[in-house]
C-alpha cells in the first residue's frame, strides 16, 4: 500500500510541476522530458539519419523544400510574436532536407529538423501542396508533440510498473497487464496521437495561410492522399484503432478551417495567396 501511495504522489507531482503551455491552443501539456534534453538528442539523431540516407541538394525540388520551410518558420514566428510569445523559438534550429525515398511521407523532429521524402512530392503536386505538408510538420514541432508523446509513454510505463509491483496475486496481475495494455492503448495513447494530428492540421493550415499559401489547398492535398491510398490498395484501420484521423475526417476539418485561416492571415496583411 505504501508503494502505491508513493507512486501516486510522484505521478501527481510530475503532472503538476512538469507541464508546459501550448502557445497555439493555450492548453497545459505534459513535459516530463525538458526540451533542453530532448532537442540535442533529436538533433543528433537527425544528423545520423542524414548521414545514412541520400540527401538531395542543388535541385529545384530541394530548393523548394527549403524555401517553403523558411516561409512557414517566418509565419510561425510572426504569429508567436503577435500573440505575446516572443523568444519561443530561440532554441529551435530549423533545417529542411529532401531525401531520396519512395515512401509517401514527411516528418519533423523536436526542435525543427524536417525531412521530406521524394515519394510525397507527386501527391503534393505543387509548392502550395508542399506548404500544406510543411505547415503540418512544423506544427508538430511548435506544439512540442514529441515531448508530449514521450511524457505520455513514460507515464504509461510507470503505471504499468506500479501495477505489477502492487498486485501480488499472479492471476490478477496477468489480467491487469492484459487489460491495461489494451485499454491504455485504445483509450488513451491512440486518441492522444489522433488529437496531435488534428491539432497539427489546424495549426498548419493557419501557418501556411500566414506564409501566403492558399489554405484551400490543404483539403485538396488530403483528397489526393486518399486517392493514392485507394490506388495502392492500402486498407486503413478503423479510426479508433489508428494513430491518425481518417482521410475523410481530415478533409472535412481542413475544409472548415480554410476560411478561418484566411481571416487569420488577413490580420498580418495577407489577402492574396499563392
Amino acid at each position: 500500500m505504501k508503494i502505491k501511495h508513493t507512486f501516486l504522489l510522484l505521478a501527481i507531482a510530475a503532472l503538476v510541476f512538469a507541464c508546459a503551455t501550448n502557445p497555439f491552443t493555450g492548453k497545459k501539456t505534459m513535459a516530463l522530458v525538458p526540451n533542453s534534453q530532448l532537442f540535442p538528442t533529436a538533433f543528433a539523431q537527425y544528423s545520423q539519419f542524414l548521414n545514412e540516407n541520400k540527401v538531395i541538394t542543388g535541385t529545384k525540388d530541394s530548393e523548394m523544400i527549403t524555401r517553403v520551410g523558411q516561409r512557414i518558420a517566418v509565419a510561425a514566428e510572426r504569429w508567436l510574436n503577435a500573440n505575446g510569445n516572443q523568444g519561443y523559438l530561440k532554441d529551435y534550429k530549423w533545417e529542411y532536407n529532401l531525401v531520396d525515398d519512395k515512401t509517401v511521407n514527411a516528418w519533423c523532429m523536436p526542435g525543427g529538423k524536417i525531412v521530406f521524402y521524394t515519394g510525397i512530392l507527386p501527391i503534393a503536386e505543387n509548392e502550395t501542396g508542399v506548404a500544406a505538408i510543411m505547415g503540418h510538420e512544423v506544427a508538430h514541432a511548435l506544439a512540442n508533440h514529441g515531448q508530449q508523446r514521450m511524457s505520455a509513454a513514460y507515464l504509461q510505463q510507470g503505471i504499468a510498473v506500479a501495477g505489477n509491483i502492487a498486485i501480488k496475486d499472479e492471476k490478477s496481475r496477468n489480467a491487469f497487464n492484459q487489460y491495461y495494455g489494451i485499454g491504455s492503448q485504445l483509450g488513451v495513447m491512440l486518441p492522444f496521437s489522433r488529437s496531435h494530428e488534428t491539432e497539427s492540421d489546424q495549426i498548419g493550415i493557419y501557418l501556411m495561410a500566414i506564409a501566403g499559401y492558399n489554405p484551400d489547398e490543404a483539403a485538396e492535398l488530403w483528397k489526393r492522399m486518399k486517392a493514392n491510398s485507394a490506388k495502392s490498395g492500402g486498407q486503413a484501420p478503423p479510426e479508433f484503432m489508428s494513430t491518425h484521423p481518417s482521410n475523410d475526417t481530415r478533409i472535412a476539418n481542413l475544409t472548415n478551417w480554410a476560411p478561418k485561416a484566411k481571416a487569420e492571415a488577413k490580420k498580418f496583411g495577407i489577402t492574396t495567396f499563392r
